[in-house]
């Protein structure tokens, strides 16, 4: 990993992670936390922090004894993207109401921390807004990306 980076090195971590499950189809569990210390030169918190993101977007989950398992569902994106994703679902326009904290927990399926986490995201990217008494609502339309 670069010593400096604009991003948080665990976000990175987080990715590689990702892309690596991505890429391996049937892979069950994940190295050890040890392992993947090693692998990306970082340290156990570090790795520890990538896998809370992981968690929380609903790829892995920690299993007691075991170390992290890869979950198999079909949906692979990271919360952050279906969180985006959802402006173009819901038919959602500029000036609209996005959904509120709660609403999206229960859809995602997710932690309240990890929806604000997102939430900030949005908001630093200028797709979010909160206006006072009305909660978030639709400043801008997300910029269409190409899928494989």
């Amino acid at each position: 990993m670069p010593q400096a980076s604009p991003r948080g090195t665990y976000l990175q971590v987080s990715e590689a992670l990702r892309q690596q499950i991505e890429s391996r189809d049937g892979v069950s569990a994940l190295p050890s936390e040890a392992a993947l210390m090693q692998a990306h030169g970082v340290s156990r918190n570090t790795v520890r922090r990538a896998l809370k993101v992981l968690e929380a977007d609903g790829v892995v989950e920690s299993a007691p004894g075991i170390g992290w398992r890869v979950l198999q569902s079909g949906d692979r994106r990271s919360l952050a993207q279906r969180m985006t994703d959802l402006i173009a679902e819901d038919s959602l326009a500029v000036g609209d109401t996005y959904p509120s904290e709660a609403k999206l927990c229960e859809r995602f399926g997710t932690s309240r921390t990890a929806v604000r986490r997102v939430l900030a995201q949005m908001e630093g990217n200028g797709l979010l807004a909160t206006v006072h008494g009305k909660g978030r609502t639709v400043r801008a339309l997300p910029t269409p990306t190409a899928r494989p």
